[in-house]
């Protein structure tokens, strides 16, 4: 799963299809992500030490990760991830819309990194 927490993120299909908001939980496991001010039910407390006068609390519940698209930083748009290694063998996320990197996800390896050939071909 290529969403992390404080990714901005666009909802593409559901009830808030079109809804933009920061991720704030991912359940790798289950596979979902939970979204700021998206998918928001009323949880019924009943009164207690701890709330008082008891009520209806708003929250976000979790959402699946097939319905959330990535918003990439240089365009603003919904993009879908890839992965890729850098010069140095780094891996990292990068928007397959725009190319931009989106920050580094492993160290570098030796194994991975490209190795510079005298003729110039590989």
């Amino acid at each position: 799963m290529l969403i992390r927490v404080e990714d901005q993120v666009e909802v593409i299909s559901g009830a808030d299809k079109g809804r933009r908001g920061k991720v704030l939980d991912v359940d790798r496991t289950k596979g979902k992500v939970v979204v700021e001010g998206v998918a928001r039910v009323y949880k019924h407390v009943r009164r207690s030490q701890k709330n008082p006068q008891g009520g209806r609390l708003n929250k976000e519940m979790p959402i699946d990760v097939s319905n959330v698209m990535l918003i990439c930083p240089k365009t603003n748009k919904p993009t879908r991830v890839g992965v890729r290694f850098t010069e140095d063998g780094a891996k990292e996320r990068f928007a397959k819309r725009s190319g931009a990197s989106l920050g580094t996800i492993a160290p570098p390896r030796t194994s991975a990194a490209r190795k510079k050939s005298k003729s110039g071909t590989r």
